[in-house]
């Protein structure tokens, strides 16, 4: 696993995530295109970031000025994918080898493809972005059932 480094803003702000929501979060990705702030929370404290009926990521995005993503971290390469794409359902992923490094192929359904790309492909850049931070992947592909 890569060593992920964080800025001086990064830290700032997990540390008043932290405070708002009670959930610990590992990572910080400030997405200034999408006006938005992408945390990684630690297994098993997604609930604790959203917080019941949504209040603690309401409050948290109320304080910070910004929209607020939350992604469960997970140990499993897969498994840390599948939540990245969350709603989006992943049917497969297979890895291979390309001179840059690891490429995840993630397969999903024809449906949930717009979901899984996402406006202006926020979601896809999301995805790969915290795959290389936190699993040293170098690419995301993303394909559908009819793509097989």
């Amino acid at each position: 696993m890569s060593e992920i480094v964080l800025t001086e803003d990064c830290m700032h702000l997990i540390s008043q995530f932290e405070r708002l929501t009670g959930a610990g979060s590992r990572d910080c990705v400030i997405d200034d295109r999408n006006n938005r702030l992408i945390f990684v929370v630690n297994p098993g404290e997604m609930g604790l970031a959203i917080g019941k009926k949504g209040a603690s990521i309401k409050k948290a995005m109320e304080v910070m000025g910004k929209k607020i993503e939350v992604v469960e971290y997970s140990t499993s390469p897969e498994q840390f994918l599948k939540n990245c794409f969350l709603p989006a359902q992943v049917t497969s992923i297979e890895f291979d080898e390309s001179d840059d490094g690891q490429v995840a192929h993630v397969e999903v359904r024809p449906e949930d493809r717009g979901i899984a790309i996402g406006k202006e492909g926020k979601n896809i850049f999301k995805a790969k972005k915290l795959a290389l931070r936190q699993h040293d992947i170098a690419d995301v592909m993303l394909v559908t059932d009819e793509d097989s």
